[in-house]
């Protein structure tokens, strides 16, 4: 897999010398997408020097050490070093998720379960608000359709992170895994016996797609607007501000009525569609991608669960990766990190296993 270095390595020298010319940063978009790719090849240029250096080093510490034992404390040093930068490269050049280093929009709503459901669904909304923020990313709500008790039938997220990220670092790469039925076992506040119910909420992550992504033409779209409905602020329920956007080639719905304006809403409905479109195109050109979103959610059905949220126990359990923690409390404040990790050196490993076996 090392072989393959150089010619990244070339490649980012030419990036290097493209992205010093002012003429591609006047195409924002090409710009954007050769500072993607940049930083891609930065960390393994950047893995890979040190890598030369600690091999370097670790030779000549054990040249020395036949003559001078002192520099058997270097080796020991540089023996674990190397293990570690020669697994992160091996990491860094397993092929990615091509929408890895994209923003997400996620769509959470309730399921089974009536007022818990919808409950539960804010609290969804909140940690992972909670889980970005402590990653530095931005969120946006896009659409929300809010429950009697305060909670969401349906709610809409745009999840963008600051500057170009690292490999892996993307909110794609890290919450694509969220894409599922969600379960949890809690005392619902509208329980007066005081008994433990079961009920779900369904989660779907989008890559957000740009304009360069998804060519969209207006004479393939029907915009209707209609009348908000549900509780709203002056104006929002009593104007025909909401926009329904339907892509007639592909029947592809997206709506939003959360903004006042008729034009906000319009915006906005076009970033989901976009996205919806841009996941359904690669679904279509990706086998293995589809495959792979056959984890997502379909139906909000208990049954079909990938994680299980248990409060009386303060339980966390993921059903993929067998991951469990009792620390839901922490999680729910946005402490994600540990069970997604567990997702991503499982992606990975999977990964690798492929390359590794010539898939």
């Amino acid at each position: 897999m090392f072989e393959a270095v150089d010619t990244l390595v070339a490649e980012h020298a030419e990036l290097e010398v493209r992205m010093s010319d002012p003429a591609v940063h006047s195409d924002q978009g090409l710009a954007k997408k050769l500072g993607q790719r940049y930083a891609e090849l930065t960390a393994i240029v950047k893995t890979y020097r040190e890598f030369q250096q600690v091999t370097d080093d670790l030779e000549a510490a054990r040249e020395l050490a036949a003559e001078d034992e002192s520099f058997a404390a270097e080796i020991e040093t540089l023996e674990p070093r190397l293990h570690e930068l020669s697994e992160r490269l091996q990491r860094l050049l397993v092929p990615r998720d091509p929408a890895d280093s994209k923003d997400v929009i996620m769509e959470i709503k309730g399921g089974e379960g009536g007022e818990e459901s919808a409950l539960f669904a804010g609290d969804l909304l909140r940690m992972y608000s909670r889980y970005a923020e402590h990653r530095g990313w931005k969120t946006e709500i896009l659409d929300a359709t809010e429950s009697a008790l305060g909670g969401y039938k349906s709610v809409t997220m745009a999840v963008k992170a600051k500057g170009t990220p690292e490999p892996g670092e993307a909110p794609h790469a890290l919450l694509k895994f969220e894409g599922g039925v969600h379960r949890v076992q809690r005392v619902p506040v509208t329980e007066s016996q005081g008994r433990i119910h079961t009920s779900a909420a369904g989660v779907l992550v989008l890559a957000e797609a740009e304009d360069i992504d998804i060519e969209i033409h207006d004479s393939d779209l029907r915009i209707d607007v209609y009348r908000s409905s549900g509780p709203g602020g002056q104006s929002v329920n009593t104007t025909d501000s909401a926009v329904r956007i339907t892509h007639l080639p592909t029947g592809v719905v997206a709506s939003c009525q959360n903004e006042k304006s008729q034009l906000q809403n319009k915006e906005q409905a076009m970033r989901i569609l976009r996205a919806r479109l841009l996941e359904a195109a690669q679904a279509a050109a990706d086998a293995e991608a589809s495959d792979a979103r056959k984890s997502q959610i379909r139906t909000v059905d208990r049954s079909e669960r990938i994680r299980t949220y248990n409060f009386p126990e303060n339980r966390i359990s993921d059903h993929r990766t067998g991951f469990k923690a009792y620390n839901l409390d922490q999680v729910m404040d946005g402490a994600l990190e540990d069970v997604i990790k567990s997702l991503v050196d499982a992606e990975l490993s999977d990964r690798l296993a492929a390359v590794e076996s010539g898939e």
